[in-house]
């Protein structure tokens, strides 16, 4: 008797961010079942000096101080994503390939083994602590898809002029940081970013433009010393080819027995840190090249999940045509598995 044919996931690592109010315990469930792993989470940071990931996770209050800055936030967010990846249940699924947005790369790396677990603490803690002495620029968010969550040309060309128009401004300097399903995500200076907040008109009921707490200007320019610190203290032996395919932030794929290592770390300290990230064309590569059965965006939080509908409508995928259709989806039988969800976490484990 044949045995049943496993279902297929691609997935998703979060990025900054996505740990706030709500998310505090997140970890708790986990404690008993990951504890080990946890645990040596939790020695690495307190040999560094600071608090473990349990007991971050573990304070009565969320603080923006003590759980947003990068030194923090970047390694209570993996152990959160591993935590869940770790989870899923292997004899049931299938992980085809993994990406991420962002930060979420590093974490895409370590879990689809092309960093040990030593080796991903190692790159994750020392990138999310590069602005420990200071934030160099920051990030603004816009909305570049209508009220029905389609592309929205007029939109985006109004974000590429208003960004093209502070190269005229003295001490000026702005770009585009991330594409990220219906948003764009711009990475600029402080003047740049004051410009861009009073140059973008409000938009869903003021909500936007808004600036990103504690988010340095990651994918642009202003991150080229950033990157020649990160080549100068990240040790190439820290890589490896991936046990699953990866998806960066162009959209290249990095396959197990054809990845060239060196170009690994080349993109991923390079790159990666310097020019634009876009999570969009990362979906739908993913999408196009795996044909998963399902998307799973892991924890903390879900709050990607809107950008990541966005990107299926965009596709035209399972003739999702607008974010009535996709929530109709959702609702009935959905297609994308947030793990920080409850109820959708309980259908992989």
């Amino acid at each position: 008797m044949n045995a049943k044919k496993k279902e297929t996931l691609v997935v998703v690592c979060p990025g900054r961010g996505t740990y706030t109010k709500a998310e505090l315990g997140y970890l708790k469930p986990y404690r008993e079942r990951h504890g080990a792993f946890l645990q040596r989470l939790d020695q690495r940071l307190q040999a560094a000096g600071q608090p473990g990931v349990t007991e971050l996770d573990a304070l009565p209050q969320f603080s923006l101080k003590t759980h947003t800055p990068g030194e923090y936030a970047s390694t209570l967010i993996y152990a959160c994503s591993a935590c869940d990846f770790l989870s899923i249940d292997r004899e049931r699924y299938e992980i085809v390939a993994v990406t991420g947005n962002s930060m979420g790369w590093y974490t895409a790396l370590a879990l689809a083994g092309a960093l040990d677990e030593a080796a991903a603490f190692t790159l994750i803690h020392t990138m999310g602590s590069m602005m420990k002495d200071g934030v160099i620029g920051g990030q603004l968010i816009y909305p570049v898809v209508d009220e029905r969550w389609r592309p929205d040309p007029d939109r985006a060309q109004m974000v590429e002029k208003a960004i093209a128009e502070i190269a005229a401004i003295p001490g000026a300097e702005a770009h585009l940081s991330i594409r990220f399903g219906g948003y764009a995500i711009i990475g600029g200076n402080e003047v740049a970013l004051k410009h861009l907040m009073k140059a973008l008109p409000s938009a869903e009921e003021g909500k936007y433009p808004f600036i990103l707490v504690n988010h340095a200007a990651f994918h642009t320019p202003l991150l080229r010393e950033t990157s020649r610190r990160a080549l100068r203290e990240l040790s190439p032996a820290l890589f490896r080819a991936p046990a699953i395919p990866l998806i960066d932030g162009r959209g290249a794929i990095w396959q197990p027995y054809s990845t060239d290592v060196a170009k690994l770390r080349d993109y991923t300290l390079a790159h990666q840190v310097y020019e634009t990230y876009d999570f969009t064309t990362a979906v739908t590569v993913a999408l196009k090249e795996f044909a998963p059965d399902k998307l799973v965006l892991l924890g903390p939080g879900s709050s990607s999940g809107g950008a990541l509908g966005q990107i299926l409508i965009e596709n035209d995928w399972l003739g999702l045509k607008d974010k009535a259709a996709f929530t109709a989806r959702q609702a009935e039988n959905p297609y994308l598995l947030a793990m920080g969800r409850p109820e959708q976490r309980e259908k992989l484990l």
